[in-house]
């Protein structure tokens, strides 16, 4: 292949014979066009043919090339790579600058060096290419300029792409933009522009006239100020794109309703919030509104009942409300129109209407909502429905073949998470070829779907957690060639697997974890990405998984099986694996040291297998790893001190329960951000490093998980984005607990079980995050350091089973979190501190400690007054005390109730019972008033008398 400039040139060489071309009429193309066309192909490489039909003589009638009518020379070249040349021809160009002298084309109208991969600064020459109508720059991802001035200077310019070049300090952009006045296309996507300043905003458009209709600044990070710029242009644009921006928060300006030839609206991606303004209503030409992915709430304006022309509504990814039948009332103008509807992971309510109206649909998007009730049967009406997406909600009833009835070109349905029932005949043959099934949590069992059968075009398979007993019938493994997402776990299935090396086409994502499979792995399809076979009952050994041999694997879980046998040799071939779990097995021999060759391994979980020998120094090279359990092994040898400084992005190191030995290395010390070190359960020995207050991750709050996140891409050119969420077991108050959801926020050391020696460092107290500590079972001495109360997030202190001497801390209890407390069988002396906190503890927290006195222990401290004193201390008196208290209360209380709403309550109740109650007590004051009356007449006669 020619180099780089010699084929720019002849390409170059060929526009200047057009752009010099003489009048006049000729037959066939021009000789010297021909022959720089052929000059031009010589220098190319033309694996697919493309340029075959150019071997003819008349050189206008060969592909991509195009003459004019009148004088028959070359006007354009039009030559489309396909995607896997595309690729080569996009490596091939890569860090190449634009050639300078290409702005001595003057006369050019239009120039396209889209998708090239040029980089470097694009040259200010282009400025002399006057009389350009059109430049697309787009795809050109290395591409900068710091400065568009030279952008003023292409007076006729309609068309404008710069899409991905970078503009990040070209602050003035809008200034060169306003002097472009027959501007109809502009596209500045990508470019990384930061938010308009001051003096950009000051000067406002010198020529507003500009006919700007297309307008795309997606992918930038504008804030509200861009829009002091952009509603200048509010009589002229058709699509305005401002989705993607970083710092577009904020309301949405009412003034958007005065874009009256709004077609196209996309603001998704943003941080926008409040409500959705009611002047939308006004854009009645609006095709498409996308919205999606922001931090919208309230309902649906009223307005939009105006929007009759809407062809697309996307919403999802918000915090919308409101009830459902009444949001798709509002569309009901739209309804002839209406092709997509994207309400999903929002919180609308209510149950899903009758949609027949909506004829035109082709996408409905219902998930992660609060819906309820049943699927009408009537959306088995909509024959241009191509998605139905209703999963995550609280549906239910039974799903029969009249809801799917007339939807033949249904592509994509997803039920999951509901409370469904499929009930289809065994005869059923649905009217659709599905690519997508997802009916996760669905009751389809106890037997397979017989239906299943006829989905030859299944690409993505997820019938998860769906109650299915079944032995898995051959006929289904006819299904699985197109499948590239194939999911079965968490159900009842049981049997052995065939060899389904031959099965799959595409690199998959394979998951039949939690089920009843039993026998030996068999021999897997060689572009496996990701496998989970864990929790069944395989076993033997795993020596066929070598036949997995490339690149894509990214995903192992073995785990929670009963395989066995060494484990192979042949990771080298697995560079892209981030997770490797087989725990829970009962591998044999020593880790392998090939293991140093998984570049990407992030996790690794081997625990509880019968692994021996040392830690392979080869795992240093492994520069990601993140979370290292291999507790519960006979591991032995020295912890090697190579972890601490040649793994720095260690969180999680588990050596729990093995045979390790020596002592722990200083060098450990260098995890800074280790949040679980667990060294529990060997023989170490020596004293605890003083530098532990380096774990600065133990300081610090964390996030709640531990997340990766892949993304797979297909040789079709499609992808798939997956993630995992690892999980640890913690050993918690003597029991081990999994931790998956919150595991970011467990911050824990234990180096317990073991023979270390000397003091407890002062600097462990620096961990100011700390949950757990956990030093027991050793051989330390000295004090409890006294700044221990700094801990303040410390859930479970255990020291016992040392000899440590000296006083409890007082600060010690002024850590109110504390729910586990262990102190038991050391020297302790002297009087628990006072505090409901240490108080609060069984006594069995403090035994062993001869000379601790002090409640919760029954022991006396001296110069507490003798018993039988008047003021004796009696701790069991004090606990009689507050128990007849408490008894003396709850008497009250008791007797309120039962006076109370014994009598109110009943007069409440019973209407005939409150009448003759207030009868009676009528006649009662009467009697007192007529009584009363006549003893005063009586004591007044007297005294007159």
């Amino acid at each position: 292949m020619c180099s780089f400039e010699r084929l720019i040139f002849r390409f170059l060489v060929l526009l200047v014979v057009c752009a010099k071309a003489g009048l006049g009429t000729t037959v066939g193309c021009v000789e010297r066009e021909r022959q720089a066309l052929l000059r031009f192909k010589h220098g190319l490489v033309d694996d697919y043919g493309i340029l075959s039909s150019w071997d003819t003589r008349d050189c206008c009638q060969w592909r991509g090339v195009r003459c004019s009518n009148q004088s028959s020379h070359i006007i354009m070249l039009h030559l489309p790579a396909p995607p896997t040349e595309f690729v080569y021809e996009y490596q091939s160009l890569r860090g190449r600058p634009i050639p300078p002298f290409l702005a001595s084309l003057t006369k050019i109208q239009h120039l396209s060096l889209s998708e090239a991969n040029f980089t470097g600064r694009l040259p200010n020459q282009l400025g002399n290419l006057s009389n350009l109508l059109s430049l697309d720059l787009n795809y050109n991802f290395g591409l900068l300029s710091e400065n568009l001035e030279w952008l003023s200077h292409l007076f006729s310019l309609t068309y404008l792409d710069l899409y991905s070049v970078n503009l990040s300090k070209a602050i003035h952009w809008s200034q060169a933009i306003n002097k472009l006045s027959f501007l109809i296309h502009l596209n500045l996507g990508y470019c990384s522009l930061p938010p308009l300043t001051t003096p950009s905003l000051s000067l406002s458009p010198v020529n507003s006239s500009a006919p700007l209709a297309f307008l795309d600044l997606s992918e930038n990070y504008f804030d509200s100020s861009i829009y002091l710029w952009l509603f200048n242009f509010t009589t002229t644009l058709v699509h305005l794109d401002l989705s993607w921006n970083a710092h577009l928060n904020g309301s949405i300006p009412d003034a958007f309703g005065n874009m009256t030839s709004l077609e196209f609206l996309f603001m998704y991606g943003n941080q926008l919030q409040g409500s959705i303004p009611e002047a939308f209503g006004n854009i009645t030409s609006l095709e498409q509104l996308k919205l999606d992915e922001n931090n919208l709430e309230g309902e649906i304006p009223k307005s939009l009942r105006n929007l009759c022309s809407l062809q697309e509504l996307t919403l999802r990814s918000n915090n919308l409300s409101g009830q459902l039948p009444q949001v798709l009332d509002l569309l009901a103008c739209a309804n002839d129109t209406l092709e997509y509807l994207f309400l999903s992971d929002n919180q609308f309510t209510g149950s899903v209407p009758d949609l027949i109206g909506f004829s035109s649909l082709r996408a409905l998007y219902l998930g992660y909502n609060q819906l309820n009730g049943t699927l009408p049967k009537s959306i088995g009406q909509l024959t241009k429905l191509r998605v139905l997406d209703i999963g995550s909600n609280s549906l239910q009833g039974a799903i029969s073949d009249a809801h799917l009835l007339h939807l033949s070109q249904l592509d994509r349905l997803d039920l999951s998470s509901n409370f469904l029932t499929f009930n289809m005949s065994s005869e059923w043959v649905p009217p659709f070829q599905l690519n997508s099934l997802i009916l996760t949590s669905c009751q389809l069992g106890p037997r397979l779907p017989n239906w299943l059968r006829t989905q030859k075009q299944l690409g993505h398979l997820d019938i998860s957690n769906s109650n299915i007993s079944d032995v898995i019938p051959d006929w289904f493994w006819n299904l699985t060639a197109r499948i590239y997402d194939f999911n079965i776990s968490k159900n009842h299935i049981t049997g052995t697997l065939p060899n389904v090396s031959s099965k799959f086409d595409y690199p998959l994502y394979i998951d039949m974890s939690s089920n009843y499979l039993e026998g030996s792995i068999p021999q897997l399809p060689s572009d496996l990405a990701w496998l989970d076979l864990s929790n069944n009952k395989f076993s033997g050994s795993i020596t066929l998984l070598c036949t997995v041999a490339n690149s894509y694997l990214v995903y192992l879980d073995l785990s929670n099986n009963l395989l066995s046998g060494e484990l192979p040799n042949c990771w080298p071939q697995w560079k892209s694996l981030t997770v490797l779990n087989l725990e829970n097995n009962e591998f044999s021999g020593k880790i392998p040291k090939s293991f140093g060759s998984l570049q990407s391994i992030q996790t690794l979980h081997l625990r509880n297998n019968n692994l021996i020998g040392e830690l392979p120094s080869s795992l240093k090279k492994c520069k990601s790893l993140s979370f290292i359990d291999l507790a519960k092994n006979r591991l032995s040898g020295k912890i090697p001190p190579w972890i601490g400084g040649s793994l720095p992005n260690l969180t999680i190191l588990n050596l729990r329960s093995n045979k390790f030995s020596g002592s722990i290395s200083q060098e450990i010390c260098q995890l800074k951000k280790i949040q679980i070190l667990d060294l529990s359960g060997n023989n170490m020995s020596g004293t605890i490093p003083r530098c532990l207050n380096n774990f600065t991750a133990m300081t610090k709050k964390g996030s709640l998980t531990i997340t990766y996140n892949f993304s797979l891409y297909y040789a079709d050119g499609g992808f798939q984005d997956w993630s995992y969420v690892d999980r640890e077991l913690v050993k918690w108050k003597g029991r081990e607990f999994e931790y998956k959801n919150t595991l970011g926020l467990v911050k824990s050391v234990d180096l317990s079980s073991n023979k270390l020696i000397g003091e407890i460092p002062k600097e462990v107290t620096d961990l100011l995050e700390l949950v757990s500590l956990n030093f027991s079972r050793n051989n330390l001495i000295g004090s409890i350091p006294t700044t221990i109360g700094q801990l303040k997030s410390l859930d479970v202190l255990d020291l016992s089973q040392n000899q440590l001497i000296g006083e409890i801390p007082a600060s010690l209890s002024e850590i109110d979190r504390l729910t586990t407390l262990d102190l038991s069988n050391n020297d302790l002396f002297g009087k628990i501190p006072q505090g409901t906190q240490l108080q609060s503890f069984n006594a069995s927290s403090y035994e062993g400690n001869p000379t601790l006195c002090g409640p919760p222990l029954l022991k006396k401290c001296p110069g507490d007054k003798a018993e039988g004193t008047p003021n004796a201390y009696s701790y069991e008196d004090d606990i009689q005390q507050d128990g007849n208290d408490m008894w003396f209360y709850v008497s009250i209380a008791l007797g309120f109730i039962v006076g109370f709403w014994g009598v109110c309550g009943t007069l409440l109740l019973n209407n005939s019972w409150r009448y003759a109650y207030f009868q009676f007590l009528n006649k009662i004051k009467d009697w007192l008033y007529v009584t009363t009356t006549i003893n005063m007449a009586r004591l007044w006669r007297t005294l007159q008398s």
